[in-house]
């Protein structure tokens, strides 16, 4: 599916795209649709927030505009499955705080909002680092796609594959997996001030993490936020670039 396929299929209930309200100074057709592609994106990634309400859940438009272009990176490379769902970990928030979300791009709602955890050595109540390091017992910042589920050691799972080198991609070696944890809920934080923490797995309160599992798994998008300027630098599933360029060539008036 095109970049505009995929775009117009999520926004087309609500969205309004962008028109041009001066002639841009570029004289070849190319330049000027990637312009207007790039404020097509621009402006239906923020009517998308607003019609969805993610402000009130606590959710930034910064983390979710790059998870966005992260779901169009990743759907173009056909990484992604039919579900049109993408979930979000805002690990600049503590672990006291709702931090998990599952957004519904298709019906236009939040399907969960909930705790997660984070590993024992990324930080106490806030995440302080992040780890792709086998045994380090910390966090993965990124894109993770969600596959497989199984019964182990902490019960119903789902397996996850990072989608960037040197940041995730050593998941599946290191066993980090979604599952459910007595030490993820009110009562833990009530009791220490913060969630229990894991050895790097988002594990998810005992009372939703099957919904969840079964909600997210095969193939749909997990994005793990952080102010990490290297991450946010040398990504390529979050360069704007990628999925504007490749776009079909449009002109303004096709975009209005």
């Amino acid at each position: 599916m095109t970049f505009f396929a995929s775009l117009l299929l999520v926004m087309s209930s609500f969205s309004h795209p962008a028109t041009v309200s001066h002639t841009p100074s570029v004289n070849d057709s190319t330049e000027l649709a990637v312009f207007s592609n790039a404020l097509l994106f621009e402006d239906s990634v923020r009517s998308l927030y607003t019609t969805i309400g993610l402000e009130q859940y606590g959710l930034s438009y910064k983390a979710f505009r790059y998870g966005m272009i992260g779901y169009f990176n990743l759907q173009q490379d056909s990484k992604l499955g039919s579900k049109k769902l993408i979930s979000i970990i805002d690990f600049t928030k503590p672990s006291s705080e709702k931090r998990f979300y599952t957004i519904d791009l298709q019906n236009l709602s939040v399907k969960f909002h909930t705790y997660v955890s984070h590993g024992k050595n990324s930080g106490w109540n806030t995440v302080t680092s992040f780890s792709n390091v086998v045994h380090s017992n910390q966090s993965s910042l990124g894109f993770y796609v969600t596959a497989e589920t199984y019964v182990g050691s902490k019960g119903y799972s789902l397996k996850l594959d990072g989608q960037d080198i040197g940041y995730n991609n050593n998941m599946r070696e290191r066993a980090v997996v979604m599952h459910e944890a007595d030490y993820v809920s009110e009562g833990w934080i009530k009791k220490y001030g913060r969630l229990g923490r894991s050895q790097g797995c988002p594990a998810l309160p005992k009372e939703l993490s099957r919904k969840v599992i079964d909600s997210i798994k095969n193939k749909t998008l997990i994005f793990a936020y952080a102010e990490n300027d290297n991450f946010l630098r040398s990504s390529a599933h979050i360069q704007l670039d990628n999925i504007i360029q490749s776009a079909p060539v449009a002109t303004v008036t096709s975009l209005q």
